[in-house]
């Protein structure tokens, strides 16, 4: 028989040992955190405008991710006869931002300080929301990193500018992102329906840079065409709200809409981005897992991450 690593030490199966992402490194201290990979979890859900319970999502998706803990040998996929998540890949959890209930502003400086430790240590930032409004820290921390192009995969535009005061919730994120000259231009994937934000936000979207693609649009082209779509030559960042998928597989949402992707549409996607760009950031958010008893869309968000993941890592170093 040959060895797999599992003939010797700990077994170490999913329901074993301390609950960080993939079951991967805790690394407390910010100022070491030597990895190719960390995770930070967002858990920060006041910029919701109807059911609140993000602020679960990084938990939720720990738990989860610790299903898809591939022991000693990473995840070896038959159809691209390669293998993911390799002993060479060097992820660690470094835990979460300190979230201050009620204010906004604090939460979100925490959030982008962890962000800046982790570009500090050179490794790539991957956050768990949280809100899609943790990804307004999330893209100020790239302030001496840039440019960069986000790729925004979402059921809605996130492109209100000022409602009613609020300009940092999470129907602002894309708009914020926009205004900032670093950010050259956003691929906006999945709009569909109705969304929180009106005609007039479309219009500045388009004005300030934005293609909009939708669920169908995107299906009619193909991702090969989709991939075109998106420029060259720029780091890109890859913000995905849950939403973007249908609720028959992610009902674990605050804003649900129906009409959205499968999984291998997504994973092709990002697969694709992969094989295209170099890509420097990544969040998901908006995962509420109490609305969700089957735990379906924070399996879905913990496997979509670690393949994405695998795929960031594997092109990277091949």
């Amino acid at each position: 028989m040959s060895d797999h690593g599992y003939e010797k030490g700990r077994l170490n199966l999913p329901f074993v040992g301390i609950c960080t992402f993939g079951k991967y490194p805790y690394q407390s201290d910010w100022n070491n955190i030597n990895a190719d990979i960390a995770i930070l979890g967002a858990p920060f859900d006041c910029g919701s405008q109807w059911r609140s319970g993000s602020r679960m999502g990084p938990r939720g998706i720990r738990e989860a991710s610790t299903l898809y803990s591939f022991g000693h040998n990473g995840a070896y996929d038959h159809e691209d006869d390669k293998t993911y998540l390799d002993t060479s890949c060097k992820i660690v959890d470094i835990g979460d931002a300190d979230i201050i209930h009620t204010d906004t502003i604090s939460s979100h400086k925490n959030i982008e300080f962890g962000v800046r430790k982790i570009l500090d240590s050179n490794a790539i930032p991957v956050i768990l929301g949280g809100d899609h409004s943790i990804n307004i820290p999330c893209i100020n921390a790239f302030s001496d990193k840039g440019p960069i192009h986000i790729i925004q995969i979402d059921a809605h535009l996130d492109f209100v500018d000022v409602r009613h005061g609020v300009k940092y919730g999470h129907g602002n994120p894309m708009r914020r992102a926009a205004e900032k000259e670093y950010v050259k231009g956003l691929t906006q994937i999945g709009i569909r329906n109705v969304s929180s934000t009106a005609k007039e936000g479309y219009v500045d979207a388009k004005q300030m840079g934005s293609n909009i693609i939708s669920v169908r649009q995107f299906r009619r082209l193909g991702i090969s065409k989709i991939l075109k779509e998106i420029p060259d030559n720029i780091p890109y960042y890859i913000t995905i709200d849950i939403d973007a998928f249908d609720p028959s597989i992610a009902s674990g949402t605050g804003t649900p809409s129906h009409g959205g992707f499968l999984y291998y549409e997504i994973l092709e996607l990002i697969d694709g981005i992969t094989q295209k760009g170099n890509i420097i950031g990544m969040d998901l958010v908006e995962v509420a897992p109490d609305y969700d008893l089957t735990t379906s869309t924070t399996t879905l968000a913990a496997q979509l991450l670690l393949n994405a993941i695998g795929r960031i890592l594997y092109h990277r170093k091949n």
